[in-house]
């Protein structure tokens, strides 16, 4: 028992990183390549592969290909900071993006980084180079700003401490900047990525509190920056956020309960704008 007990953690590892070796652009694999991405010796991944093989965790194509296998996928479909929070999100989404014929994006923190739950594409908006699952920095995007600004300030203080990673001349890489900006975000309750990542976009961003006030989320709507109109996005998004946030369970657990649909009237009760 001891020496199973030694071995657990380790190959437990290991056969994490034959899953991670998969990404969007590598979305199949030989075993060949799965062992040089994995940095596992190539019969040490044919074994761990085939045991991931019987339980589903991986599937096997009519060539040879490794890719993630459907069981991997209904295991994660538990979560509650994923497909659970985005099944609860999604009618409020859909409204917002209706409404504004704009992307709308919704993301959760993770550590140090944001993670992207979902988000709705418009045709007439600007291009989004962010993917459902996809992470990112948390200083440089709206939605990031908007968690960043809530999370704990050691969490804060461990970011500010690191290089900050510049994408345009626009980017925050200032600690001392990024502090403000995190207060001021906590006092509107509205966060703004303006052309951080791209310079043809700006984000508008409202944390999304859970009926014990923690923020579980942020949604963002993602527009041109040449034609942005904030002030117009803070009531919809606060509206959106204070939906989202009535259907959430102070402890995360798969439930349905019924969403509020979003006003289109920015003046509606309970609306206000965070930028006046």
């Amino acid at each position: 028992m001891t020496s199973t007990v030694e071995h657990t953690g380790p190959v437990t590892v290991r056969a994490l990183r034959l899953l991670e070796a998969f990404t969007p652009d590598k979305p199949e694999l030989s075993l060949s390549d799965l062992a040089r991405r994995a940095g596992l010796p190539v019969s040490t991944t044919h074994r761990l592969a085939a045991d991931l093989l019987d339980w589903g965790a991986l599937e096997r194509d009519d060539r040879g290909r490794y890719h993630i296998g459907l069981r991997l996928w209904e295991i994660a479909s538990l979560a509650p900071r994923g497909l659970v929070l985005r099944e609860l999100a999604l009618p409020v989404m859909e409204d917002l993006a209706q409404i504004t014929h704009e992307n709308v994006q919704l993301g959760v923190r993770d550590g140090h980084e944001l993670v992207f739950v979902e988000r709705i594409r418009s045709k007439d908006s600007v291009p989004l180079l962010t993917r459902v699952g996809g992470r990112f920095a948390l200083p440089a995007t709206g939605l990031g700003l908007a968690l960043l600004a809530y999370a704990p300030v050691t969490v804060q203080e461990e970011i500010c401490a690191l290089p900050l990673e510049r994408f345009t001349e626009h980017t925050i890489t200032d600690p001392a900047h990024l502090r403000r900006v995190l207060a001021e975000i906590r006092r509107t309750g509205i966060a703004v990525s303006d052309r951080q990542i791209s310079l043809d976009t700006l984000s508008v961003a409202a944390p999304v509190f859970d009926k014990t006030n923690t923020v579980r989320a942020a949604i963002s709507v993602v527009v041109d920056a040449r034609t942005a109109r904030p002030r117009t996005l803070t009531p919809l998004l606060q509206a959106a956020a204070l939906s989202i946030g009535r259907a959430l369970s102070p402890t995360p657990r798969p439930i349905h309960p019924r969403t509020e649909r979003i006003s289109p009237d920015p003046t509606g009760p309970g609306n206000t704008d965070a930028f006046g």
